[in-house]
């Protein structure tokens, strides 16, 4: 369903309370008693997640799969696959500049790429009363990805020309992706970027922020969104690179302290965070969670375009308790204001 995104921004600014938007997809598994495996292995069984999901919480917006393995298998890199966790990149594609010369940016619908296009293009159909996020990679953490992502950080200083070459393809790469996800229905995209978030400023720049642009200003219009989501320690020293993206929804994660971020965020941008999704949402308790969840909002929604949400996806087998527990809080934090 068609919706005009930049609306949708400004009203999410203007709401006085705002609907959390956690990156929920994951922990469907339970409500389908199916595994992770066979999870991204269907579209059906995608699509069908995400609207029980949907039907479940009142959530800002049904985010797909941040499965961070997915394009990197589609430029070769061996992934390890398991029933109950998230899918893992193994070993590296890239480690020489011939190599990487060599490297062939693939076609749409390559590897399993064609079973996730599929699923939001039928989970757009199914759910109508929010918008629907895709899920894709970032250009940094694809490439560190194809070139073992310990031995990237070091190829920036050593191997600069090799690393930009294989970032000018997964970022070609990314662009035609994001662009299908558009055709097929897509009201934006989640662009998870973890990677990035280690490095030095300098570096962010050079290495992400130059290659996020690109993806931003192809993609991104009225009726298109990019979600740019950034994990790591260091957002908070790479927050000028970050706001020259173009992105008017940043969402981050909890090795960073969210007060101390949301006064650098212009009054125009969401920014959204940042629950801890293992302490809390895989192995904390309703309690728990909750008093993480107020504190939080205690400490943020003084900042009018601050959003609750996880600091990153929420794993597969989170208990469903805490998730509605997270939920609870968020309503009952607006009841008490």
């Amino acid at each position: 369903m068609k919706r005009n995104m930049k609306q949708w921004v400004a009203d999410t600014l203007a709401a006085q309370e705002k609907k959390p938007m956690p990156v929920l997809s994951f922990p469907a598994i339970q409500m389908m008693d199916i595994t992770v495996k066979e999870l991204i292995s269907s579209s059906d069984l995608q699509a069908k997640g995400m609207k029980l999901v949907a039907d479940r919480v009142d959530a800002a917006a049904a985010v797909s799969l941040m499965d961070l393995s997915l394009e990197a298998e589609c430029f070769g890199s061996t992934i390890r696959f398991s029933d109950d966790e998230v899918p893992t990149v193994i070993g590296s594609v890239v480690s020489s500049e011939e190599e990487a010369d060599a490297l062939a940016v693939p076609e749409i619908g390559a590897g399993r790429t064609a079973i996730y296009i599929e699923a939001i293009e039928k989970a757009a159909k199914m759910i109508e009363d929010r918008p629907v996020l895709a899920g894709v990679i970032g250009p940094f953490s694809l490439a560190g990805r194809l070139m073992d992502v310990s031995e990237a950080m070091v190829y920036c200083y050593d191997e600069p020309d090799m690393v930009h070459t294989v970032l000018e393809k997964v970022t070609e790469f990314i662009i035609k992706y994001c662009k299908e996800y558009k055709r097929v229905g897509a009201n934006g995209v989640v662009v998870a970027e973890p990677l990035a978030g280690l490095l030095s400023p300098a570096l962010a720049e050079e290495f992400s922020a130059d290659y996020m642009k690109k993806i931003v200003e192809a993609v991104q219009d009225d009726e298109f969104v990019v979600v740019y989501h950034n994990c790591g320690n260091c957002v908070i020293q790479q927050i000028d690179s970050i706001l020259s993206i173009g992105a008017p929804v940043l969402h981050f994660g909890n090795a960073i302290d969210m007060a101390e971020i949301m006064p650098l965020i212009p009054a125009d941008m969401v920014a959204a965070g940042n629950i801890d999704p293992a302490s809390q949402f895989r192995n904390g308790t309703p309690d728990s969670i909750k008093a993480a969840t107020k504190e939080l909002m205690e400490k943020c929604t003084k900042f009018p375009n601050f959003v609750i949400s996880s600091g990153c996806d929420i794993p597969p087998l989170s208990k469903w308790e805490n998730i509605e527990a997270f939920f609870e809080a968020v309503q009952e934090f607006y009841e008490g204001k």
